[in-house]
């Protein structure tokens, strides 16, 4: 049985995990211990600030999610929503709601995660809470980020004849989330026996540790190419697109034969007997980036290592359109992660 937090109090255990922490940007003026953190931007940067909030049993089960995998993710997907508007995350605040059966190891674990997280994406903890929970574990990231005032990027700017881009590949993390529900199932009963992953390590890595797309964020600017609209991969490919298009207020065709599959998954779906496409359309989780850019950017974003092409915007009026590979034509249906069903 590890330390109980109620050993160190909530200011002793604040104090406890943010111990040592310095502060990597110019723009952090102060952080964790005072009422509250000190910002300070330049006149021609945009604020950026996004919040998430991660409960147990509903966003995570413990039962094969590992506490620094859990907080490195939490972290992530976080700079992953300030990366989807072109901006650069700089800080963030940690909140923890906590049961009895936590120890202080625990949330060590939790927050090396969290910290290792900040290390690569070079973001800074300034502050957040803590209190009891008579439910389990809830995480709650509120992630801080800036941009060039001319370089923010919404949803809401796709034209008629914009490419459709999107970095990586689709439909990993869901298949690593059904292995691992599997395994849970399938070892419910059993003692001193582990599952055999090999083969398999790369749609778990989707799922345990993702990560967000600095480096695309970073290959269009060195392009010179400013997305017309984006946002990240959490609720599907299906559903993204729909926001976009809502918001745009456009019509899309997707090609089924050009959207990013890894073997793993492709393999995967086939054992769960799985549609391959609805996987990767509304599997959800992938963190990837979907864009759309100018038509005369075609050829920079055609040599960009890591991002595809997978269709084009339309006329409203011409719906949003998955074409398959033997030329049917299917509407776009949001049918990935809803939260409140």
């Amino acid at each position: 049985m590890g330390t109980e937090i109620a050993t160190l109090g909530e200011f002793g255990l604040i104090k406890h995990l943010t111990e040592g922490i310095r502060l990597e940007n110019e723009s952090s003026r102060y952080g964790v211990g005072d009422d509250a953190a000190v910002l300070a931007y330049a006149p021609d940067k945009e604020v950026l600030v996004t919040t998430d909030l991660l409960m147990e049993g509903v966003h995570f089960d413990l039962t094969y999610v590992p506490l620094k995998h859990l907080g490195y993710k939490a972290a992530v997907v976080n700079f992953s929503d300030i990366y989807a508007m072109n901006g650069a995350p700089r800080q963030i605040t940690v909140s923890l709601a906590l049961s009895k059966r936590f120890s202080v190891e625990d949330m060590e674990a939790l927050y090396a995660g969290i910290r290792l997280a900040c290390e690569q994406y070079h973001v800074d903890i300034v502050g957040g809470d803590t209190t009891s929970s008579l439910t389990g574990l809830a995480i709650s990231i509120t992630c801080i980020g800036e941009a060039d005032k001319d370089k923010v990027v919404y949803r809401n700017g796709a034209k008629e004849t914009d490419l459709i881009c999107v970095s990586g590949d689709l439909g990993a993390a869901y298949m690593g989330l059904q292995l691992l529900e599997r395994e849970k199932a399938v070892l419910k009963d059993a003692t001193d026996v582990q599952p055999d992953f090999s083969g398999k390590e790369y749609l778990l890595e989707r799922q345990l540790k993702p990560e967000a797309r600095k480096d695309i964020v970073e290959r269009l600017a060195e392009a010179g190419v400013k997305p017309t609209a984006m946002m990240d991969i959490s609720d599907g490919l299906s559903s993204e697109l729909m926001h976009i298009c809502t918001q745009s207020n456009v019509g899309c065709r997707v090609y089924e034969e050009h959207i990013p599959i890894d073997y793993q998954t492709a393999v995967m779906a086939e054992e769960f007997n799985m549609n391959l496409t609805t996987c990767a359309m509304n599997g959800g989780e992938d963190y990837e980036l979907l864009f759309t850019v100018p038509i005369a950017d075609h050829e920079k974003v055609e040599r960009m290592e890591g991002v595809r092409l997978i269709g084009h915007i339309t006329k409203p009026e011409l719906g949003r359109v998955l074409i398959t590979r033997d030329g049917q034509e299917f509407e776009l249906k949001a049918q990935g992660w809803n939260p409140l069903k």
